[in-house]
Formats: structure tokens, C-alpha cells, sequence
């Protein structure tokens, strides 16, 4: 997944610029390139996915116009085709055609796009930058103000740390131009609810799912698929090897001890019939991985800390033993939903508050964890459940029909696949569990021992209270925002606050988040 950078100023030594970029080089060590603008400075690293040769390296320029993009947009041959017939395109990268639409539609461009992207344009008739991000904020974007006052683009926040006092993420779905942030697009939101019954919700959800997994299949680079053993994943695989025709290469993380998912994760492979293979991780490989995963991660979440652990080392051995470029994931599909403690919502009003609440932070808690843990390992992740037309008309269902009315987690995602013989029945219908615990429930348990061991009751609390936003509440979240402030000093405003359950709902005032402390947890840890 590619880095990318723009600075507005001309007043940073370009030595400074390069040391600050390179950074985050893991993220596209095929190609770097650092290109003067008029006003500043635009960057490149490059993870070869789309046209793997030189021509499709960035920026692209159009006329005066340059852009660097870390994105897919999908469908963009067609749109290709058309423009070749007014401009001179070079390469086969989707990325290219980004000008030619800027040229054609401006600002309004973002608003047509059906992309994951984070993109930086220079415009020679502002003389100025403009950045954009995806509307769920697949892609990461960051900003900041330099000391003159210039604005400083970035896809991790470490690119920026030393140069911008404070640093903050690019809200999604929205483009930064002459000055300002403005809204282009905002998924959560829903004018008006489709008010149809179960069967006709339950055919359109297979349908744009079963796009959305197609679409991400196009690539000029290796695929892969992480494959936990639960719905989504799972669901994600199967779709891409009916579509293939041909095994797909699956991975699975587990403890040595006590994984849950990995036998759940072979039954799903033996019966779409896919060449898997079993990453094994212990007590050691989670302790040693912890400091880097908060480095990668830049956030002091405990359960985003918590999911990274499992991903971030079957990612690693992924990039360490195959030629694997791309990996598809499960995430986003408990956002729009539920979780194990949206059971507990009081009603459909509530539960729909709650999953535009979700899908707005996402760019701060699971798709955050997606991206770093792949792309720290040079590898692109995509996201079918996070389709713009799939999330769109999640977050349109009628939230009553969401709500688990049949003692069964993400019962319409289950039914819209009943009949199509993609998976076992043990796995269509097998209860939620989150990753985090699924790995192992020994995982988190080593982590909770190895913070028990590192603080007294009386210094736990006289560390937590010199904290004020966002202050740790257990010795483990104590932990891990001591890591954060070594790694980013003062700079937790990145993330608004720990992902929690809603603490105002009956059984969910916690005091962690997983959902093994909840009432409803059931059998999901077997």
C-alpha cells in the first residue's frame, strides 16, 4: 500500500523532507520519488499493484497539474478507455486517470469516484495542494501546520512528527481546497430508510457483496486472503474462489496454546477448497511484536492493539514467505451489523446511532489496524465489506431489521447467503467472535499479566490521572499509552477515545472491551 506526502512550504531543507518521508518506506519499497511544486513538495513510495512497470510511477502530470494517490479505483478501465480519446495517458495504473477527471470535473471529481483512495493534487492554477480522502477512510491521510503556517499532508502521522506541533487525521470523505475542509460524503448518513422486507434486503446484500469482492479482485500483482474462520473473512473467501475458479491462497493466525479460529479457519478452506496455510504464534512472538505494532499503529486503543497482534504477525510471515502483494479482509461488516453488545441496544434508534457512529471512526480503530499491520509489511489490503454501494445501503436497511431478533448475531448477512452453498452451516451460523480473542484467549491474557507485572495498584493510579484526554483506565491501557507518548509525545487527539461498548446501554458499562465480559458471550469462545 503506497505512501504518500505533500508539503507547502519551501522552507524545510528537501535532506529533512526525504529523512521524514522515508518513514514510512515499508509501505512502497518498489519506487520513492520527492518532486518540487511550485509550492512545496509532492512524494512517492510505491507498492506496485496496477501497471507494475515504470510508467506507472507517481506523480503523474497533467500539464502543470500533479497528483499522488495511495488508492484503487475500481472500474476505472472503462473510464480510461473514454479519456484516451482526449488525453495522452501513459501507463496502466488506475491512479493516472485522476487528472483527466480532476480536468473534467474539478472538486465535484471526489463525489464520482468508487475508490478506496488518500491523494494529493497540485493545482497550477491555485498554485496550491489539495488532498482528499476516501469517505470511510480506508486509505489513511494526516495533516498538520507547519511553522510557517504551510499545510503538511502525510499517510502515516510519523511522516509528520518534527515538522507539524500537532497532528491529526484527514476526516474522511472530505477534500481540503483553498483553505478549508469540506464534505463530499458522509456513508453514515441516510436521508430515508429502505423499508423493505427481509427477503428483498437479504438478495440486495448478497448481490453488492458478491460486487464488491469481485471488483478487488483485479490486480496485476499476487492475491491473498486472511481467513480467521468467521463469517466475514470467511464469507469474503469463499466469494473470491467461486469467482477465481482456481484455489486462492488463504492464511490463518492462531496461539500455540489456545487458538479458537483455527479450526474453525481449515473447515473453511477444505470445503472452498483453498491452499491454506497456519501461522502459529506464541506468548514471546505477542510480547517481543508489542512496541512495534504500537509504533505501526499509532494509537494506544486496547482493542485495536489487541486485534493487531495476530494480524501484524500473520502479515509478517506473509511478506517474509510467499510473493503476496495484495490481501483481501473481513473488516467493516460489524460496524454496519453489530457487535456482541449491540444486542443490548434499547431500540432500532439507538442501534442506528450507534452504527453511524461506528462507520464514521473507523478510520481510527479496525481499518486503521488493517492498514498498518498489512502495509508495515508491504502489502496492500482491501476491504469488500467496506464498499461505498454496500455500505451505503447497509446504513439504509431498516435499523429494526438489523437488531438480533433471532438470537443470532448479523442475521441478515447469514440469510443472504443460506442458499448459496458457499460455506459449511457450522460456519454461516456460528456465533461471533472477535479477532482478538479468537486467536487465543491466552493472547490477551499475556498481555494482561505482562501490564500486572509492570505496575503497583498506587503508581497505576498516579500515572492514569497525568493524562487528560483519553486517560487509561487499567493498568494494560496504562501500557500501552506509555509506548503511544514514546513513539507519538502528545499527540493522542489522533484518536478521539478508547473503542468501547455504549456504556449508557444495560450490560455494557465494562471496563473492557472485549466481548468475552459481556453477559451475551455465549459460545462464541469455543
Amino acid at each position: 500500500m503506497c505512501s504518500i506526502f505533500g508539503i507547502q512550504s519551501k522552507r524545510i531543507p528537501a535532506k529533512t523532507l526525504k529523512a521524514c518521508f522515508d518513514r514510512t518506506l515499508s509501505r512502497g519499497p518498489d519506487m520513492s520519488r520527492m518532486e518540487e511544486v511550485p509550492c512545496g513538495y509532492l512524494g512517492f513510495h510505491r507498492l506496485a499493484i496496477m501497471g507494475l512497470d515504470e510508467s506507472g510511477m507517481q506523480p503523474f502530470h497533467l500539464g502543470e497539474n500533479r497528483v499522488v494517490c495511495n488508492g484503487e479505483l475500481y472500474g476505472f478501465r472503462p473510464i480510461r478507455d473514454r479519456l484516451m480519446a482526449r488525453y495522452e495517458l501513459v501507463s496502466q495504473s488506475d491512479c493516472e486517470i485522476l487528472l483527466p477527471l480532476y480536468q473534467e470535473y474539478g472538486l465535484d471529481m471526489f463525489r464520482t469516484l468508487d475508490a478506496e483512495f488518500a491523494l494529493i493534487l497540485y493545482d497550477a492554477e491555485r498554485n496550491s495542494l489539495i488532498a482528499a480522502r476516501d469517505p470511510i477512510g480506508i486509505r489513511p491521510l494526516y495533516y498538520g501546520v507547519l511553522a510557517d503556517g504551510g499545510m503538511a499532508f502525510a499517510s502515516e502521522p510519523k511522516n509528520l512528527l518534527g515538522l507539524c506541533e500537532t497532528i491529526l487525521p484527514f476526516p474522511p470523505g472530505c477534500y481540503w481546497a483553498d483553505g478549508q475542509f469540506v464534505r463530499y460524503a458522509d456513508p453514515a448518513m441516510v436521508d430515508q430508510f429502505v423499508m423493505a422486507d427481509e427477503d428483498t434486503v437479504c438478495a440486495q446484500l448478497r448481490r453488492l457483496l458478491m460486487d464488491g469482492v469481485k471488483k478487488r479482485l483485479d490486480a496485476d500483482a499476487p492475491l491473498g486472503f486472511l481467513l480467521s474462520g468467521g463469517l466475514d473473512s470467511s464469507l469474503v473467501c469463499a466469494i473470491a474462489q467461486r469467482e477465481l475458479k482456481k484455489p486462492i491462497r488463504t492464511f490463518a493466525v492462531g496461539m500455540d496454546v489456545d487458538a479458537i479460529d483455527l479450526k474453525y479457519a481449515r473447515m473453511v478452506a477444505d470445503f472452498i477448497g483453498s491452499d491454506h496455510t497456519e501461522v502459529i504464534i506464541t506468548k514471546d512472538d505477542v510480547i517481543n511484536a508489542l512496541p512495534t505494532v504500537v509504533e505501526l499503529l499509532g494509537t494506544y486503543d486496547i482493542t485495536t492493539i489487541r486485534a493487531s497482534m495476530g494480524m501484524y504477525l500473520v502479515c509478517k510471515y506473509i511478506h517474509e514467505h510467499t510473493d503476496i502483494r495484495v490481501l483481501l479482509t473481513g473488516e467493516i461488516s460489524d460496524e454496519l451489523f453489530g457487535y456482541k453488545y449491540t444486542d443490548f441496544a434499547p431500540d432500532a434508534s439507538a442501534f442506528q446511532h450507534e452504527a453511524e457512529k461506528r462507520v464514521r471512526e473507523l478510520h481510527m480503530y479496525d481499518v486503521l489496524r488493517a492498514d498498518r499491520c498489512i502495509s508495515v509489511n508491504s502489502l496492500e489490503a482491501r476491504v469488500p465489506f467496506g464498499d461505498l454501494a454496500f455500505v451505503r445501503y447497509a446504513m439504509s436497511i431498516d435499523p429494526a431489521l438489523k437488531m438480533n431478533r433471532h438470537n443470532m448475531g448479523k442475521y441478515l448477512i447469514r440469510k443472504a447467503f443460506a442458499d448459496e452453498n458457499l460455506l459449511p452451516e457450522a460456519i454461516l451460523w456460528r456465533q461471533k467472535a472477535a479477532f482478538s480473542d479468537a486467536v487465543g484467549h491466552s493472547m490477551v491474557d499475556d498481555l494482561k499479566e505482562l501490564a500486572e507485572k509492570r505496575y503497583s495498584a498506587g503508581e497505576t493510579a498516579m500515572k492514569c490521572a497525568e493524562y487528560d484526554h483519553a486517560r487509561p483506565f487499567t493498568k494494560e491501557s496504562l501500557m500501552y499509552r506509555e509506548l503511544f507518548e514514546h513513539f507519538y509525545p502528545g499527540q493522542s487527539q489522533m484518536v478521539t477515545d478508547f473503542w468501547m461498548p455504549n456504556k449508557t446501554w444495560p450490560g455494557c458499562n465494562v471496563d473492557d472491551p472485549s466481548a468475552r465480559v459481556l453477559s451475551n458471550y455465549g459460545s462464541s469462545g469455543v
